[in-house]
């Protein structure tokens, strides 16, 4: 019996992923607004500043390959409760670094931990949910998602301006941890999942048989060029907006992150759309959104800047939750593998568009940016071209 919605099951399934996806979001990107005040207190450049975020997700995108694969033979629950309990506790060991190296080495191992929860969130929800729910069901487990990128922003930002960033380290990871534990408590047990014995070579063989299949390598491309161009946008908007004409505080500048909630209703919203209307046309429509966002904040107008960051999360998060959705679907077998690959493409560019991003920055100023953003978006919008006609000669 798959879980359908408007069921007990269904809305379990959904607040423990949301859980789930607030955790991992969350501690993923508490460095994020702290660009500037690593960059003052440890004496780097803002290049060397990002790779606090990018060392994580890095360690993030090699390692889901290894827990989607883990998760074939020891199950999926098991797995993300261990990912959940394991990060809420090394951020609060982050809030005791001494030094900048011991913090990216326990961001390295923070990444390595995170992959628990994403390729195996997907894959659990890909063979549990029923079909005609499983467009909404991924949609709510990004908003989990969004959610948890903005709350670890908003509580990093206010905190540090309050007290100190080790402070809202803290706070962080005790939440966390509580959280974990509702996970545990409402996430139904695997019904669908047929464990088999942990076998490498087979293993290695189906990871790469994904890599045939054109669709799904478009989808790859697709993660890594939306998500790289996504992250550089926020690892450097701190810096502009701290700078002149603007001057914000680092309180201000960490509430900007609200605009992560149009994230959380996009990619809910651009789900339901993608089952009335079909995913390639939403998927299409959801990119050029995102370019639209990221040209719109050139103007030095605060208000039509702080506008285009709101259309371009709208466009990026509806973006990613059609294109995540697909590859659950178009994947016949080995789905949380499929999905690793998807998610080590996605991290792999945040990680690689993340850190290039700082040396446009230092080099060409927020222009710069922008066109470095773009390329990406482009890229992504012809990679969607050629997926729909794939999938087009597929169908016929």
């Amino acid at each position: 019996m798959y879980i359908q919605k408007g069921t007990r099951e269904f809305t379990l399934t959904n607040l423990a992923l949301f859980a789930a996806g607030f955790i991992i979001f969350a501690n993923l990107y508490i460095t994020q607004p702290l660009f500037p005040q690593f960059s003052e207190e440890f004496h780097v450049s803002p290049a060397v500043a990002s790779l606090s975020l990018s060392a994580s997700t890095v360690a993030l995108s090699f390692s889901l390959i290894l827990f989607g694969s883990l998760s074939e033979a020891w199950g999926r629950k098991r797995l993300m409760t261990f990912s959940i309990f394991v990060a809420s506790f090394i951020t609060i060991v982050l809030a005791f670094s001494p030094s900048f190296e011991i913090l990216l080495l326990l961001r390295v191992i923070q990444g390595i931990v995170f992959a628990g929860i994403p390729a195996i969130a997907m894959a659990y929800l890909g063979e549990e949910m029923d079909p005609s729910s499983l467009g909404i069901a991924m949609g709510l487990y990004i908003s989990g998602n969004t959610v948890g990128g903005l709350s670890g922003r908003i509580i990093m930002g206010t905190v540090t301006d309050l007290f100190s960033w080790q402070v809202g380290m803290l706070f962080l990871g005790i939440l966390s941890l509580i959280v974990s534990f509702f996970f545990v408590w409402a996430l139904p047990a695997s019904q669908h999942f047929e464990p088999r014995p942990l076998q490498l070579a087979s293993l290695t063989k189906s990871l790469f048989s994904h890599l045939k299949d054109p669709g799904l390598v478009c989808l790859f491309g697709i993660a890594f060029t939306l998500m790289g161009g996504f992250v550089t946008l926020y690892n450097y908007i701190s810096y502009k907006l701290l700078d002149e004409p603007y001057n914000l505080s680092t309180t201000i500048v960490g509430w900007i992150f609200i605009v992560y909630l149009v994230g959380t209703f996009s990619s809910a919203w651009f789900g339901s759309l993608s089952d009335r209307f079909g995913r390639q046309k939403v998927l299409l429509v959801g990119i050029m959104i995102m370019l639209s966002g990221a040209l719109l904040t050139l103007p030095v107008n605060l208000i039509i800047k702080i506008l285009g960051i709101v259309v371009f999360t709208f466009g990026f998060f509806g973006s990613h939750s059609i294109a995540s959705s697909w590859v659950s679907s178009r994947a016949k077998s080995n789905k949380a593998q499929a999905s690793s690959l998807y998610l080590f493409a996605y991290y792999f560019g945040s990680s690689v568009g993340g850190t290039t991003g700082g040396f446009f920055w230092s080099s060409f100023g927020w222009n710069g940016v922008i066109a470095f953003i773009s390329a990406f978006i482009i890229t992504s919008l012809l990679l969607a071209v050629i997926l729909n006609l794939s999938s087009r000669r597929t169908e016929n």
